[in-house]
Order: structure tokens, then sequence, then C-alpha cells
């Protein structure tokens, strides 16, 4: 009798195992940068597209980033650099200060700011430029969202915390203005402070995460590459 009650308990556990709850959290102990600077020095073009000069000022390209909180982000071993985003597209890291870029469309915006070495975008208004190549004008004084992190795939430990970053150009978000609302695996977020987040939680397999600018009553802020969508995956 008493094997037979103790099996029945074993079952009961195992039918209620919740899955674990998606939450983000601030994330707090990297350094501010606040005199860094990027300016971009006319592209010229090129056989194979154009080439991007850049001067760096108060900011050590493929340096390794020193933090102060205890847990691992998914980090690059080349160090510091510049995320390079075309059209509010999945970002290219840049390691050098001068690079060629080549482009499938005819007219492109481009966003391109300092990381730090987990990917971790500097939030000055000198950390970044943003311009456009091509055919047609986009009103570059709009208010705009730009998705940065999480991308790609990730492993082992660093499936554990997940970087939440995006980059916002002319607007602010507070909790009294425009939000960013962050939409992850249906799991919901209202975020009205711009900094970076740690995404826990996350079940193994594909994430989705769309990010939208609103504004104070919650409607969706029509202004280019609003909403943007992000499939990543964790092994």
């Amino acid at each position: 009798m008493k094997k037979y009650i103790t099996l029945i308990f074993f079952v009961f556990i195992s039918s209620c195992k919740i899955d674990s709850e998606i939450t983000i959290t601030k994330v707090k102990g990297s350094p501010e940068f606040p005199n860094a600077k990027i300016k971009l020095n006319t592209p010229i073009l090129v056989d194979n597209g154009y080439q991007f000069s850049f001067d760096v000022n108060q900011y050590e390209l493929g340096m390794q980033t020193l933090k102060d909180f205890d847990y691992q982000l998914a980090n690059s071993a080349k160090g510091q650099h510049i995320h390079f985003i075309v059209n509010n597209g999945p970002y290219s890291a840049h390691y050098e200060d001068t690079f060629t870029k080549q482009f499938e469309d005819s007219s492109n915006v481009i966003l391109a700011f300092l990381s730090r070495s987990y990917h971790e975008s500097v939030k000055n208004s000198n950390a970044y430029i943003l311009t456009q190549l091509g055919e047609d004008e986009i009103d570059l004084n709009k208010e705009f969202l730009f998705y940065s992190r999480p991308k790609g795939t990730y492993s082992g430990i660093d499936t554990e915390n997940l970087l939440l970053d995006f980059y916002l150009v002319n607007t602010e978000i507070s909790n009294t203005g425009n939000k960013v609302r962050a939409t992850i695996n249906n799991t919901q977020f209202i975020i009205d402070e711009w900094v970076p987040y740690n995404i826990k939680g996350l079940p193994k397999g594909e994430i989705k995460i769309k990010l939208e600018l609103i504004d104070t009553f919650g409607n969706l802020i029509e202004t280019p590459f609003n909403p943007s969508e992000r499939t990543v995956i964790l092994e």
C-alpha cells in the first residue's frame, strides 16, 4: 500500500510541472562611455558596393568591455565594435573603422552605432549616425525604433540570459509619453525607459520577438520600420 501511494504522489507532481515565466530586468553595471563619438566620412562608391569610413573617438574598437554584473551575456571575442543596420534588418558587426558593404535594395536607411563587446549599444547623442543612400528619400526627422538584440542562435550558458536592446532616434520613451511594446513568445511587456534589458526564462527552440514603438495611448506610431520582428534560436 505504501508503494502505491508513493507512485501516485510522483505522478501528480510530474503532471503539475509549470513552465518558466519569461521576465525582463534592467541590465545594470555597464560602463557608460558618455564621451564616445562616431562620425561617418562620405561613403565612397567602389566596384563591389560602398566603402564606409568612420572616425571613432573616446572608444576603442576591438577591446573587451569591462562590466560590473555577474551573469553572462553572449559576448564577442573580437571585442567592441560597430553595429551597422540597413533598413532595420539584422545588423552586421564591424571591428575596424573602415569596411565595404553591398546593398540589395536601391534605397537604404543606415544606422550605425557603437557597441560594447557583449552587443549592448552605447546610448548617447554622439554614439550613432543615421543616414541614407539611394534613389528614394525617407524623412530622417521621423521617430525611429531600430531592433538590435537578441539575434541569431544561442547555445549553452548563453541561453540563460539574452540581451534585449534597441535604438531610438528622434524620440524618447517615458511613463507619460511614447513607449516600446515588446512581445516575446506571446508575453507582452511595456517598456518606458531606454535601457538594455536581460531576458530570462526562455524555453529552448524558436523565440519570436516583436518590438513596437507606440504612443501614450498604446497606438502604433506610423513611421518606417515599425514594428520590428525577429526569430532567434535557443539550442
